[in-house]
C-alpha cells in the first residue's frame, strides 16, 4: 500500500508517524520542497528564451513589480515572453527540475478598471522571491562574464560560438580540456 500526503504541516506528520508506529506500519515519509530556491530559479531563468528572461530580470530589479508599459517598453509585445514563462513551468516538472506544484514566480495583475477586457496592468513576484531570482539572475552573469573572458560567445540557448580555432600542435595540449557553454553546462569533448 502506498499513501501520499502533499503539503502536511511537522505536526499532522508527526501524528501520522505516531499512529503508524502504534499500529507497528513501516512508513515512509520523504518531502520534497515546492518552493522556490536559487538553483531552481537558475535552472528557470536559464530555460527561458531572452525576451522572457529580461521580463523576469525587469520584474526583480523593479524589487518584484513590473508596469506592463515597462515590460512593453523593453520586450515589445507581452505575449511570447508571458507564454514562455508559463511553459516554463511544467517543463521544469516533467524535466525533473522541480516538483508538480511549485508555483509560478511572475504573475499577472490585471487591470480592474477593464473587467471585461483583461489588460495586464503590472506583473508582480512574492517578495520573498526576489532576493532568491537576483541570486540567481547574478550567478547567471558571473557565468555570462567567465564564459566571455574566455572567449566564449552567446550563440542561442545553449550554445556558444568562439571566433578563434587552435592549430593542431597548440589544441593537442588541451585536447583533455573540458569546455563549457556561455551557461556554465559542459559541452561534449570529442574522442579521437
Amino acid at each position: 500500500m502506498k499513501i501520499t500526503i502533499e503539503g502536511a504541516s511537522e505536526e499532522f506528520l508527526e501524528r501520522v508517524l505516531a499512529l503508524a508506529a502504534q499500529q507497528g506500519a513501516d512508513l515512509t515519509v520523504s518531502t520534497v520542497e515546492r518552493g522556490w530556491t536559487v538553483e531552481r530559479a537558475e535552472r528557470f531563468l536559464r530555460s527561458l528564451p531572452s525576451g522572457a528572461k529580461t521580463f523576469a530580470r525587469l520584474v526583480v530589479d523593479g524589487d518584484g513589480h513590473a508596469g506592463a508599459d515597462t515590460l512593453r517598453a523593453a520586450v515589445g509585445k507581452l505575449n511570447g515572453p508571458t507564454v514562455a514563462l508559463s511553459r516554463a513551468i511544467p517543463r521544469g516538472v516533467r524535466e525533473g527540475w522541480w516538483p508538480d506544484g511549485t508555483p509560478a514566480p511572475i504573475e499577472r495583475v490585471d487591470d480592474p478598471d477593464h473587467p471585461s477586457w483583461q489588460k495586464a496592468e503590472a506583473y508582480v513576484m512574492r517578495r520573498d522571491l526576489v532576493p532568491v531570482f537576483r541570486a540567481a539572475l547574478a550567478r547567471l552573469a558571473s557565468t555570462q562574464r567567465a564564459a566571455r573572458a574566455a572567449g566564449l560567445h552567446p550563440g542561442g540557448a545553449g550554445k556558444t560560438s568562439v571566433s578563434w580555432t587552435p592549430d593542431s600542435v597548440f589544441a593537442k595540449g588541451f585536447l583533455d580540456v573540458k569546455s563549457v557553454d556561455v551557461d556554465g553546462d559542459s559541452l561534449p569533448v570529442d574522442a579521437d
